[in-house]
């Protein structure tokens, strides 16, 4: 067993060196392909940080004085929930809820969450009836307003529709590009092991006169492909994690009123995305080298 192992790696290596220029190429192609995945996903991920507040239906966002109390509370979802031709429901997020919430909208901007969070608003998250009562509730927005305990109400504007816009453009034109490569990744693994295998076919052909399996002959060609596709994920994985830090540094020195500290993704989703990238990397190669190598085996 360990005799058999020994010679796989032996193999594969010697594979990788004799083709070295096309697995660097596998490789780098691999790298740029993940890359452009984890950072679609990344890309998401910030707008829909930036988008949290209005997603789910919630078309306006009363907030509430900081320290009101219960009664004053129910006065106002009574006074919301009233209008029953406009509202459908009004969820009621307290301090706490309020706290976590901007925690993830201001993860670029430590310095302005600090000051927010000693007297952060609680809020309610209005729901239409209907997607039609948008401007409805937006003429709403001044008699809302003027409540008692009110500190500030939110409705949809055309910077928010512009962003959901540019989630989607920008969404589905880096996941094709990221598709597009991956492809050509998976051709160029393919393309390495068949010339691997073209050039050992005399080899191969002895191998199998001595009796050798058709998979003791694939495995290393295949662990070849699969050993390229983990190092073009690993590579990748390691500039989007640089990429997303430096992001992140650099939009804490934006302005307060720039509008992106949304775009900051923190907590473990990074990783998370980087744990995916190495399975699709090793995905990639393995099915892109097990092609190549039950196709080109009687060489």
């Amino acid at each position: 067993m360990i005799s058999r192992l020994r010679y796989t790696f032996r193999e594969m290596w010697a594979s990788l060196s004799r083709n070295l220029t096309l697995t660097v190429a596998a490789v780098i192609t691999a790298t740029v392909s993940l890359f452009l995945f984890g950072m679609t996903l990344l890309i998401q991920e910030g707008f829909d940080n930036q988008l949290s507040e209005w997603t789910g239906g919630v078309e306006m966002i009363v907030y509430v004085k900081h320290g009101a109390t219960p009664d004053q509370i129910a006065y106002l979802e009574g006074a919301l929930l009233a209008q029953t031709s406009v509202i459908e429901s009004a969820e009621y997020c307290d301090e706490t809820c309020s706290a976590a919430l901007a925690t993830t909208l201001l993860a670029g901007d430590p310095g302005a969450l600090e000051q927010l969070l000693p007297g952060i608003p609680s809020l309610f998250k209005v729901t239409p009836i209907d997607q039609g009562s948008g401007a409805v509730l937006r003429s709403l927005k001044a008699e809302f307003s003027s409540l008692p305990n009110v500190v500030d109400v939110k409705t949809p504007d055309e910077a928010v529709e512009t962003l959901s816009q540019l989630k989607s453009f920008f969404g589905v034109r880096t996941l094709v590009m990221s598709v597009v490569l991956l492809l050509a990744s998976a051709l160029l693994i393919w393309n390495t092991i068949r010339t691997a295998m073209f050039a050992r076919r005399r080899e191969i052909e002895v191998m199998k006169l001595v009796g050798a399996t058709n998979w003791f002959i694939r495995l290393p060609f295949m662990l070849e492909g699969l050993l390229q596709g983990i190092a073009g994920a690993t590579l990748g994985s390691a500039f989007l994690l640089f990429v997303n830090d430096d992001w992140t540094k650099g939009v804490r020195g934006f302005p307060e009123n720039s509008g992106l500290a949304g775009f900051v993704v923190t907590d473990n989703y990074p990783v998370m995305v980087c744990l995916a990238m190495i399975v699709l990397g090793a995905l990639v190669g393995a099915v892109g080298s097990a092609t190549a190598a039950s196709r080109f085996l009687d060489v």
